[in-house]
């Protein structure tokens, strides 16, 4: 049940990395996971290689708790792949409820992260510069452009850095940059030569800016707790529903610009967004709970 856990969680971060303006990180941040993943990319070192080479391949995988990123990065992975489509889809086409959902999510969780740090002076000073921080880079405009296949490895690398930062989007890093649509168009199409470029910059990126991250949060834990939180509080503004480009609109002026606001599904689809962070959050309760039921009917059966 465990590994089940950890591949739904996977998937959910997949998806939010799909997403421009929402990150994976974030997920991970909020279904209590991200310490631990920071933990095991931080592992692939040297350590790791030298129990490799020697053919101590066991020791090597718990070295770098091996089943737990196999299994969340999996997930990731299935998850980008089997919607990517969708999700194009609905950012071209129907935005506004795509964006609410996600909106959904992140609130439902916010008070849980917020009841997480021991809160200080310094700490709350900490969350309004993490803030700050967020609405600067939600505030730059997207460019666009035709872009030199090495550029791919240095977007890999970037995008993997804001990715695994909660609240700060590696799609949307990419799209800013004009690196967005040329990478979904390599995912699409299976240009491999390109995705494998991609990953090698996206591999580069994790392991050297994660030990940064799991050095600080070692040492500066619930400082950077505060920190970390107040960027995924600053990152609501890049989702906001009723947008376009740098713009924001009430629900009224969306529909005088676009032709419709999608009030009542963008509504519908922020609370069932919160009922599905609810499940997540509450993921190893249920599944254990499941088990239990589980076990008893078997007993149960037995017995007759």
């Amino acid at each position: 049940m465990q590994y089940l856990q950890w591949i739904i969680k996977g998937m959910a971060m997949g998806a939010a990395d799909v997403v421009p303006g929402v990150s994976g990180g974030t997920l991970a941040f909020i279904l209590g996971i991200y310490e631990r993943l920071l933990g095991a990319i931080s592992s692939v070192n040297l350590t790791a290689l030298q129990l490799l080479l020697r053919g101590q391949w066991r020791a090597c995988w718990r070295h770098i708790d091996g089943t737990f990123l196999l299994c969340l990065f999996g997930g990731v992975l299935v998850s980008i792949f089997s919607l990517a489509t969708v999700i194009s889809w609905l950012l071209e086409h129907r935005p506004v409820p795509l964006w609410a959902f996600f909106n959904g999510l992140i609130l439902a969780a916010l008070p849980l992260l917020l009841r997480a740090v021991r809160w200080s002076a310094l700490r709350a000073l900490l969350f309004g510069v993490g803030i700050v921080l967020a609405l600067l880079v939600g505030m730059l405009a997207p460019v666009s452009f035709t872009p030199a296949t090495w550029m791919f490895f240095v977007a890999g690398a970037v995008a993997i850095c804001a990715m695994i930062l909660p609240g700060i989007s590696g799609s949307f890093i990419l799209l800013i940059s004009g690196m967005y649509a040329p990478v979904l168009l390599a995912v699409r199409e299976l240009q491999l030569a390109i995705l494998l470029l991609f990953l090698l910059g996206c591999i580069s990126g994790l392991l050297g800016f994660s030990r940064f991250l799991n050095w600080l949060l070692k040492h500066y834990h619930d400082a950077t707790l505060a920190l970390l939180t107040g960027v995924v509080v600053g990152a609501m503004y890049r989702l906001w529903p009723w947008q376009s480009a740098t713009s924001m609109y009430t629900p009224g002026g969306y529909a005088a610009t676009f032709g419709q606001h999608d009030l009542l599904l963008a509504t519908a689809c922020f609370l069932v967004a919160i009922l599905v962070m609810l499940l997540l959050l509450n993921l190893e309760k249920l599944l254990t709970g499941a088990k239990t039921v589980s076990t008893g009917n078997a007993v149960e059966r037995s017995k007759e």
